[in-house]
C-alpha cells in the first residue's frame, strides 16, 4: 500500500510540472503578465471577481493566468482565498443611484434624465473577427507597466429610469420596512431553505453566468409567467464606506465598478391593490451586464410565489435554480468522477455478472419446460 502511494506522489509531482509547462506555453512567445490580464481581459476578471465573492482585479488576474485562462477553475482559486481572509466587518448599503456613471441605457424610455450613455460596448459592432489585432505588438513587461491605471471618463451621477414610473405610482415599492430583520450571509453560512429574496441575490450574484444565461433565456421563452422590459443597465464606479465605532462616524473607504440592473415585468394587481408593474434585480461587480440582465430575470421568475402566481416551470423553483446555480460546487461534483472509484465499480460489475449468470439459468429453465 506504501508503495502504491509513493509512485501516486511522484505522479502527481510530475503532473504538476507539466501543468507549469502547458501554463506557459511556447516560451518564444512573451509571457502574459499580470497586469496586462488585468487591463486587457477586464471582462473576464470581473466574472471571476463577482462569481469569487472577491472584489479585488489583481487577484482575479492572477487566478485567471494561473488556471491558464479556465475562469471556472480561476473562481474557484479566488473563492478559496477568501476564506482565508480575516472579517473585519460589513460596510453600509452602496448608493446605487450616485454612482458615477460610465455606461447607461434604457429599453423603457428613449429620452431619460440625463441621457442615455452607450459608453464602452460590443452591442453595436458587427461580429467579425478583426484581423488588424493581429497586427498588434507591444507587448509590455511588469517593469514597463505604469504606476497607475488611466483615469476612465465618467458623467455626473443620474438618478434611476425607474424612478419616472415610480412618480406615478406604477411600480411596486421596494423599501426595506424599518422591522426588517437583518439579512443573512451567504459567504458564512451554507444555504439552507426556505431562502427569503436578501440570500436568493446573494446566490444569484454569485451564480454561474452560463446557467443564469440559460434559465434567464428559458424565462423569456415561456418558462414563467414573465415580460419583461430592460428598464435600465447602467456601469460605473460607487463610493463604498463602513461605519468605525471609533469615530462615530460612516467614512468612505474606497470605490469599487458596479453593474446594475432592474427589469420592469407586467403588472400585477388585485381587487384590493391597482395594478402595477413588477421588477427584478441584477448587481455584479465590475462591468458585466449579461450577468445583470440575466440575475435579474431570474430573480423576477423566483418571486412567483409571493406575487400569487402559479408555479409552473424549474426557473420558478427556488430550490432548484438555488441549489444548482454555483459552478465551484458544480465543478466539483461532476469532476470528483475522474477521481477513482475503483471498489464501486466492482462491487456494481460483481452485481451486473451475477445477475446475468442468473438470467442466463432462468432463461435455460424457461427454454427447457418449454
Amino acid at each position: 500500500m506504501y508503495v502504491a502511494v509513493k509512485g501516486g506522489e511522484r505522479a502527481i509531482e510530475a503532473s504538476w510540472r507539466l501543468l507549469d509547462k502547458a501554463r506557459r506555453g511556447d516560451t518564444r512567445v512573451p509571457e502574459l503578465s499580470v497586469a496586462q490580464i488585468r487591463e486587457q481581459l477586464r471582462l473576464a476578471v470581473a466574472r471571476v471577481m463577482a462569481e469569487g465573492s472577491v472584489y479585488d482585479e489583481e487577484l482575479a488576474a492572477l487566478a485567471i493566468k494561473q488556471a491558464a485562462g479556465d475562469l471556472v477553475e480561476a473562481i474557484f482559486l479566488l473563492r478559496a482565498y477568501r476564506t482565508t481572509l480575516p472579517r473585519f466587518g460589513y460596510t453600509e448599503p452602496v448608493e446605487t443611484e450616485n454612482m458615477q456613471v460610465q455606461r447607461r441605457i434604457s429599453a423603457t424610455f428613449k429620452d431619460v434624465p440625463g441621457g442615455q450613455v452607450l459608453g464602452a460596448t460590443y452591442d453595436y459592432t458587427q461580429r467579425l473577427l478583426d484581423f488588424a489585432l493581429l497586427a498588434e505588438s507591444g507587448d509590455m513587461s511588469d517593469e514597463d507597466t505604469p504606476a497607475s491605471t488611466p483615469e476612465r471618463t465618467a458623467v455626473e451621477s443620474m438618478p434611476r429610469v425607474v424612478t419616472l414610473l415610480d412618480q406615478e405610482g406604477l411600480i411596486e415599492q421596494e423599501t426595506p420596512s424599518s422591522d426588517a430583520p437583518e439579512p443573512g450571509d451567504l459567504s458564512r453560512e451554507p444555504l439552507a431553505f426556505p431562502a427569503d429574496r436578501p440570500i436568493r441575490l446573494q446566490n444569484l450574484a454569485r451564480g454561474d453566468e452560463g446557467f443564469l444565461l440559460a434559465m434567464g433565456y428559458a424565462t423569456q421563452r415561456g418558462y414563467a409567467h414573465s415580460h419583461p422590459f430592460a428598464g435600465e443597465i447602467r456601469f460605473g464606479s460607487v463610493s463604498v464606506e463602513m461605519m468605525l465605532d471609533e469615530l462615530g462616524e460612516t467614512v468612505e473607504i474606497g470605490e469599487i465598478e458596479l453593474t446594475e440592473c432592474q427589469m420592469v415585468n407586467q403588472f400585477a394587481g388585485s381587487k384590493e391593490v391597482p395594478p402595477v408593474f413588477t421588477q427584478g434585480y441584477g448587481l455584479a461587480f465590475g462591468h458585466a451586464e449579461r450577468k445583470a440582465m440575466a440575475m435579474a430575470l431570474v430573480d423576477r421568475a423566483l418571486r412567483a410565489e409571493e406575487l400569487g402566481e402559479t408555479l409552473a416551470s424549474p426557473t420558478q423553483d427556488i430550490e432548484f435554480m438555488l441549489s444548482h446555480s454555483d459552478n465551484v460546487e458544480a465543478s466539483g461534483f461532476v469532476q470528483h468522477l475522474k477521481l477513482p472509484h475503483y471498489v464501486d465499480f466492482q462491487s456494481e460489475l460483481e452485481l451486473v455478472r451475477r445477475l446475468r449468470a442468473q438470467h442466463g439459468v432462468q432463461g435455460q429453465q424457461n427454454e427447457e419446460e418449454e
